[in-house]
């Protein structure tokens, strides 16, 4: 009788401990969150153009979403949020008290931005609705990391791709002779974004058609979380009447992609999409084929196109992992800002003392840039890039604090050792464009300083740095 008391005792209290603790160093768990960050407070300026416009509704929420892994001693936080980009000044501090409230490492989160064109500012600075929008949205993403390291259970784990290939397009185009119009600097470019579509010839790089997923699995085999990756800019809605803010095809895709799984009854299942290399990746059909599209109506056909692919990819999983390894990797990266040549600042300065009139007769956006040209000559020190790489069994996951091209992407998904590999943009920071050495001697928007910031041979830097974590992780040096 003493021993059976015991036993039950022993039953009892295992019984009452939290699933997280008893499922310790037992293989795979894994959390997820979502979180309402949708503005409260109004009018807000979307900066997703050089002419912002102020927005005094949503047509839909905006949120921050998490999925958490943990196996042993290896953890990652994936974090994704509805804006069009965060600083890292605006992101260090928040990535400090998720550590202090869960106890993970800030170099266990990464964090990235959807880089919706429709939504506010994540800085905590400026109008009254600005101030109360960062705040919220630096909480929010608090309580996301939180929330996903709580809701920890046993897990496995899918990896699976499919492709999207009708809705991405290379943006960067070579035109007819003689239709190259000057660029903000007085000089003509070999390339130009978003031509003229009478003028195009061929575009100037790739597309990368792939979404990949990780599908995330109770052990009973139910729906707990789905991270897609996919290499598109935003696709955005038409501008007829006043503008609203939206998280885009990606918040679209966070809604129906329940639908796809069934796991419309889950209170814990959380889909979410992360931007791949689209720095110079968009969704306007050049060749003019696509029927005109009411307001949204293009972001609910890219995001169900998306949901379609991640459903079919998901079937197509033959095997889910429920002790697949964690680890992740970090590095910081000083990069060199670049800086503008004495006759280009002469320029500059020239452009900005003169009247409207004599502005008006310039080449577009040169007033723009004669501003950005001055900014770049008083940054100091250098640009602390952090880049990361996670590796989640045979799934790698690589990030850059850019609006990276697609050919970085392409290189880096061909030489990873992994099996799966996907690359997440404008995570843990925002530093504009990322072209390639070869883009920069094209010229184009990308390119032009202010647009592009940092040293020429920037992403070259980063990728090797990339690919030597990748290797670290692959040969357990990582976990």
């Amino acid at each position: 009788m003493k021993g059976k008391f015991h036993w039950l005792s022993l039953l009892a209290l295992t019984l009452s401990l939290p699933l997280s603790t008893i499922a310790a160093d037992t293989g795979l768990q894994a959390g997820t969150a979502i979180v309402d960050v949708t503005p409260q407070e109004w009018p807000l300026v979307l900066r997703g153009s050089f002419f912002p416009k102020p927005a005094k509704t949503a047509h839909d929420p905006l949120h921050v979403r998490a999925l958490a892994f943990e196996n042993g001693k290896g953890r990652a936080v994936i974090v994704i949020v509805d804006v069009i980009g965060i600083s890292r000044e605006t992101l260090d501090p928040v990535k400090k008290r998720a550590a202090k409230s869960t106890g993970w490492r800030t170099d266990q989160m990464l964090i990235t931005a959807t880089h919706t064109h429709s939504a506010p500012s994540a800085s905590e600075s400026g109008s009254v609705p600005q101030v109360a929008f960062g705040k919220r949205l630096a909480d929010g993403m608090v309580e996301a990391i939180e929330k996903a390291v709580d809701s920890l259970q046993p897990a496995q784990v899918g990896f699976g791709s499919g492709q999207v290939p009708d809705e991405v397009f290379n943006r960067r185009w070579y035109l007819q002779e003689g239709t190259m119009p000057l660029n903000p600097f007085g000089e003509l470019d070999k390339v130009k974004m978003n031509p003229n579509r009478n003028h195009i010839v061929k575009p100037a790089g790739p597309t990368d058609p792939e979404v990949c997923i990780v599908d995330v699995r109770t052990r009973r085999n139910k729906p707990l979380g789905l991270l897609a990756n996919y290499a598109l800019h935003y696709v955005g809605a038409i501008n007829i009447g006043e503008r609203k803010v939206s998280a885009d095809y990606f918040g679209e895709f966070a809604r129906i992609m329940p639908w796809r799984l069934r796991a419309m009854s889950s209170v814990n299942f959380v889909a979410m999409l992360s931007n791949g290399t689209s720095g110079d990746i968009n969704n306007i059909d050049f060749h003019g084929k696509r029927a005109p599209r009411q307001p949204f109506e293009q972001i609910r056909i890219v995001a169900a196109k998306v949901a379609d692919a991640s459903w079919r990819a998901s079937k197509g999983i033959d095997e889910y992992h429920s002790d697949a390894p964690v680890a992740m990797r970090q590095r910081e990266v000083p990069l060199d800002w670049r800086k503008p040549s004495q006759e280009l600042v002469e320029r500059a300065k020239k452009i900005l003392a003169m009247s409207k009139e004599e502005q008006a007769e310039l080449p577009p956006l040169a007033t723009n840039y004669a501003q950005r040209t001055l900014s770049q000559e008083k940054r100091e020190g250098k640009a602390d890039c952090l880049v990361q790489a996670i590796r989640i069994g045979d799934q790698a996951i690589v990030s850059f604090p850019f609006e990276t091209f697609v050919e970085t992407g392409l290189e880096i998904k061909k030489k990873s050792p992994f099996k799966h590999t996907f690359v997440i943009e404008l995570a843990n920071g925002s530093y504009g464009y990322l072209p390639t050495p070869k883009h920069h001697e094209l010229g184009g928007y990308e390119t032009w300083l202010g647009t592009n910031k940092v040293q020429k041979d920037g992403s070259d830097l980063l990728t090797r740095n990339l690919l030597e974590m990748l290797n670290e992780l692959h040969s357990g040096k990582g976990k």
